[in-house]
This record gives structure tokens, C-alpha cells and sequence, in this order.
């Protein structure tokens, strides 16, 4: 195949105007860096753009997975149900706690958890569910918050990938007992590093806020002493998992445009599935009938038995072409370390007979429309030059 000398294309980037620099400048030119006004801002905006009363950010999306098991009260032998298609983050954080990662594979059409795979999960040690929006497609809410209810559970909602997505009539971020959003540079919007969790219980809030900062206290009706406006209490073993205000104001600054970045990505998803309509050796994503994924990711499956190259040939011809495409994810449990915790290849045959097959296109907002041109013929010639007669 004889390519376009067209320019690199990443699979995702930042988007960064002039108003998210002067942002970060004016933060460098106050009084404060970290633990200031800047953060606090943050939380509120974000509280106020999915409609929680409470927001707590982090130093990264790991961190605030990790506190949300914390302030579940996941500890030593509890179980906490997830998915196996995921970042390896969703699952390590149940380990952190002392706790055990059930997996429970995932539904087909839309690569989310399966809620009938769910159910066959939950033994007397599961203390809560962990579901993933992949790519930023909304799991099925109403059904993972009834098996929790049933249960009383806890569900810590990893929606990394779907900030400004929708749920019928909510936002993501508004329905679980806790939501995790990622603000990496290739997510819809960017803190650099940097994650937060949104809830409406004042309990989990409360443990989320001291959990970030080492354990300790200077709320006085905590307090077990007071020796004076100076006093501080360590009262349980935190992390120094605090964002700065650096990052903080960049993230308001991202926000601000969050709702044209999701706009953008869906019209960027419409080009690519009128393109990809006519090709049946690529399966496009699942999308809802409402639209109300916010599409962090865009993963094609390509249909191995109906062309003359496998998945790995597939990737390579699309990189030799400029094109930056990823695979999203090899699934957790096939991982070296979860395979030595006892999880092995067979636990999840949906999952891994995805992984398989997919791979991750480019997505982001600042891709032009001739560069979706661009990704759109290049996969339509690898087919054509490749497809078996």
C-alpha cells in the first residue's frame, strides 16, 4: 500500500487555547500553588456541571479510585465486583484496601459490564461494584443501581472516560454512591494529571477529603483534643493524593469548553460510522439511541476471519500510515500480576475474544475534518487491498 505522506495522527491529544495558559499563569503569579482557592473552584464547578452536591479532586484518577474504595470501607478479604475490559487502575484500587477483584464479563454489543454476569458474582464477602463507562459509553445505571440496592452495596461508577455524557435524563457522575472522572491529558478535558470524585453523601465526602490528605483532621467537632487554632489530628493512615491549584485552574479552564469537546467528538463519531457503514469486515462501536455516550474512545473491531491479515498487521499498516491507533485494553486478568493472584486466560471468554479483534482509532477534538477523511480511507484500503474474495 503506498501511502500519503500525511502528518502524524495520535490517538488522542490535549486541546489548549491561550485561556487555558493565562489560567495556569495567573495561578503562578498568586499567592498559592497548592491546597488554595483554585481547587476549591474546581470541586464546585464540577459539582455544579454533573449536578452533586460534593466534589473531591485528586492527584490523578488512580488516586480518587483508591479513596472511593477507602471510604467504601473496603478492607481485607471484601470482594468488589468490576470489569475485566478496563484500565488496570479499576481493579488495583480494590487491591490497595486488602480487598479481592471479582471480575464479571461484559455484554457484548456495548463492551460495558454485564449486569447477569454481575449477579452470579455476589457472594456474602461483596462490598460493592465498580462499573466502567468504556470509552464513554454509560453502563446500564438503573440495573447496577437496583443489584446494589438488592444487595446494599456500594457502586463506585469509573467514569474516566464519559465526563458530559448522559444517563436518560442525568448526567454521569450524579446517579452512583461515588463517580470517578480522569483529567490525563487524552481524556475530554485536562487537569495534566489529575482526578476527582462526585457524591451526594456527606459521610463519603467527609472521608474523601481527609483520606487525600495523609488522614488528617482540623475540623474541631472531630477533633479528640484541641490544644488551639494551630491543632491538627492524624486520625487514620491518608495519602498525600491532593491536586494542585495549578492543575486545578487548568481544569476549570477545560471545562468551561467541555460541552463543544463533546460536541465535536460526536460529529467526528458520525463521519466515521457513515464511512465504516458499508464495510463488513469492521464492526463500529455501539451507540445508544439518544447519543448519549460522550466518546472518549472510538474501537472498531476488525472481523479476523474475513480478511487475508490478522488484528497485529491490521495496526501495524495503520502506524506505517501515520496513524496513531491504541488497543483499549487487554483485559485486566490477563495481566502477568493478576495471572500469579490465580486469574487466568478462560475466566472471561467476551472480553478476551473482544481484545482480540479491536482496536482504537483516533479521537479528539482538534482532529480536522480531513484527517477523519484520512483515517476513513486508509482503513477502507487496508480492507480492500486485504479482504478475502
Amino acid at each position: 500500500m503506498d501511502y500519503s505522506k500525511h502528518q502524524f495522527i495520535p490517538y488522542g491529544r490535549q486541546s489548549i487555547d491561550e485561556k487555558d495558559i493565562q489560567a495556569v499563569v495567573d495561578v503562578l503569579k498568586s499567592d498559592y500553588l497548592t491546597t488554595g482557592p483554585a481547587v476549591d473552584n474546581f470541586e464546585k464547578k464540577i459539582a455544579d456541571y454533573v449536578g452533586t452536591k460534593y466534589a473531591v479532586a485528586f492527584s490523578n484518577g488512580t488516586a480518587a479510585l483508591h479513596g472511593a474504595c477507602f471510604a467504601a470501607g473496603i478492607g481485607e478479604g471484601d470482594e468488589v465486583i468490576t470489569t475485566p475490559m478496563t484500565f488496570a487502575a479499576s481493579a488495583n484500587c480494590i487491591l490497595y484496601q486488602g480487598g479481592k477483584a471479582v471480575f464479571a464479563d461484559i455484554d457484548p454489543e456495548t463492551y460495558n459490564i454485564n449486569p447477569d454476569e454481575i449477579r452470579k458474582k455476589i457472594t456474602a464477602k461483596t462490598k460493592a461494584i465498580i462499573p466502567v463507562d468504556f470509552t464513554g459509553q454509560p453502563v446500564n445505571l438503573d440495573e447496577v443501581m437496583d443489584i446494589a440496592k438488592e444487595h446494599n452495596l456500594l457502586v463506585i461508577e469509573d467514569a474516566a472516560h464519559a465526563i458530559g455524557a448522559t444517563y436518560k435524563d442525568s448526567k454521569v457522575g450524579s446517579i452512583a454512591d461515588m463517580t470517578m472522572f480522569s483529567f490525563h491529558p487524552v481524556k475530554h478535558i485536562t487537569t495534566g494529571e489529575g482526578g476527582i470524585i462526585t457524591t451526594n453523601n456527606k459521610d463519603l465526602y467527609d472521608k474523601l477529603q481527609q483520606f487525600r490528605t495523609h488522614g488528617i483532621t482540623r475540623d474541631t467537632s472531630l477533633l479528640n483534643e484541641n490544644h488551639g487554632p494551630w491543632y491538627y489530628e492524624m486520625q487514620f493512615l491518608g495519602y498525600n493524593y491532593r491536586m494542585t491549584d495549578i492543575q486545578a485552574a487548568l481544569g476549570s479552564s477545560q471545562l468551561d469548553k467541555l460541552d463543544g469537546f463533546v460536541e465535536r467528538r460526536r460529529n467526528i463519531i458520525d463521519q466515521y460510522n457513515i464511512g465504516f457503514s458499508n464495510l463488513n469486515e469492521v464492526i463500529t462501536p455501539y451507540q445508544h439511541s439518544d447519543g448519549n455516550s460522550s466518546w472518549h474512545l472510538y474501537v472498531i473491531q476488525v472481523k479476523k476471519d474475513l480478511l487475508s491479515i490478522n488484528r497485529k498487521q491490521f495496526f501495524e499498516e495503520l502506524k506505517k500510515a501515520n496513524i496513531g491507533v491504541n488497543v483499549h485494553y487487554i483485559p485486566v486478568h490477563l495481566q502477568p500480576y493478576y495471572q500469579e493472584l490465580g486469574y487466568k486466560k478462560g475466566d472471561y471468554p467476551v472480553s478476551e475474544e473482544l481484545y482480540e479483534q479491536i482496536i482504537s482509532l483516533p479521537l479528539f477534538p482538534t482532529m480536522t475534518d480531513d484527517d477523519v477523511r484520512y483515517v476513513i480511507n486508509t482503513v477502507k484500503c487496508l480492507v480492500q487491498e486485504h479482504q478475502i474474495k
